[in-house]
């Protein structure tokens, strides 16, 4: 009897000891699974957030510039002594006549300056492939205007704008866009310059050539008043 009881004990002892076995290796794979859980979840979390800085950079970066008003021409005409007819400020190009004594001066001159981030950062950066920006093309533009009668400097204008555009791995603008921009952007401040000043051109223009400011911005002669007109007669009119 004694040695059936010394068995039984160490049966039973054994038993719990199995039992303690199982319910620690329960409790590692549970511990292994809520980390892997966790993650996973954290993996998700940073590339949702990688995704939306990529898609907010790619957002800001093609915004639209909206020009503050219509090109129209000048009050008065010039021909072109420096510049190309096809690459100067819409003010200019419709206000053109070859046989005007007012002369127009036009230059722009173009310098770029890319920025590149080095590939080793880029390479294990996880927002590059989220589409976040690799590098900037950029262009400054420099303009100047000379409007000359002569001998006599009328006007004289100058502008400079740089415009930069960012490139990510799966979009890239070209240097040519972003030197069209560029040009596009000067030449636009320029008008901008002359429309401001188009009235006190348009008093040098007519002061230059004897003629009305009005009959200066047309291109045609004044016409004089009937010799025998009175004043009274003219205000009854």
């Amino acid at each position: 009897m004694a040695l059936l009881a010394s068995r039984n004990a160490g049966l039973r002892k054994k038993l719990r000891g199995d039992e303690c076995s199982r319910s620690g290796r329960a409790v590692q794979d549970g511990g292994r699974s809520a980390t892997m859980r966790a993650g996973f979840i954290s993996g998700l979390l940073f590339l949702a957030a990688a995704l939306a800085f990529g898609c907010g950079v790619q957002q800001q970066s093609v915004a639209p510039a909206v020009a503050e008003a219509s090109a129209h021409p000048l009050p008065f005409k010039g021909h072109l002594a420096e510049g190309d007819a096809s690459g100067v400020p819409p003010a200019v190009a419709m206000s053109l006549s070859s046989t005007s004594a007012v002369t127009f001066s036009y230059r722009e001159e173009l310098t770029h300056d890319d920025y590149h981030i080095p590939l080793i950062v880029t390479a294990l950066d996880p927002v590059t492939y989220a589409g976040a920006p690799l590098g900037d093309l950029g262009v400054t533009a420099f303009a100047s205007l000379s409007i000359t009668d002569g001998d006599r400097v009328i006007g004289d204008y100058t502008a400079k704008v740089h415009i930069s555009r960012s490139y990510t791995l799966y979009k890239e603008p070209t240097h040519r866009e972003v030197e069209e921009a560029a040009r596009a952007a000067v030449r636009e401040k320029i008008d901008r310059k002359l429309y401001r000043d188009e009235a006190r051109l348009a008093q040098a223009v007519a002061a230059a050539s004897g003629q009305p400011a009005a009959s200066a911005a047309s291109g045609q002669p004044a016409v004089p008043a009937a010799s025998g007109q009175t004043a009274g007669a003219a205000a009854d009119k």
